[in-house]
């Protein structure tokens, strides 16, 4: 069974800065893009960065230049380098992969989600 797990979380003050991993585990043939999404209380979930197999990235307006996404497809994971947080980037944040299973099968999964929390 797949899994994406997530780690690196937690309370940092603004400005500061915070890096993210997820793993992806299980039996699967190749990983697609992969990404991070964040969900805010009250808020919808929207998308941060993703970043293709081949290392083509997107970023949304509200952390281009303050954040950055990469893979280690060797190791099947996804980081995110968070610098100049400011207390709007507070939410949980989610890890997706659109993963092939075999020559058939192609599912998007989602992490258990990780809270960031920007505050002094």
């Amino acid at each position: 069974q797949v899994q994406l797990v997530e780690s690196g979380g937690g309370l940092v003050q603004p400005g500061g800065s915070l890096r993210l991993s997820c793993a992806a585990s299980g039996s699967m043939l190749s990983i697609n893009a992969m990404g991070w999404y964040r969900q805010a209380p009250g808020k919808e979930r929207e998308l941060v960065a993703d970043i293709t197999s081949g290392g083509s990235t997107n970023y949304a307006d509200s952390v281009k230049g303050r954040f950055t996404i990469s893979r280690d497809n060797a190791k099947n994971t996804v980081y995110l380098q968070m610098n100049s947080l400011k207390p709007e980037d507070t939410a949980v944040y989610y890890c997706n992969a659109d993963i092939r299973l075999d020559t058939i099968y192609e599912y998007d999964y989602w992490g258990q989600g990780t809270q960031v929390t920007v505050s002094s």
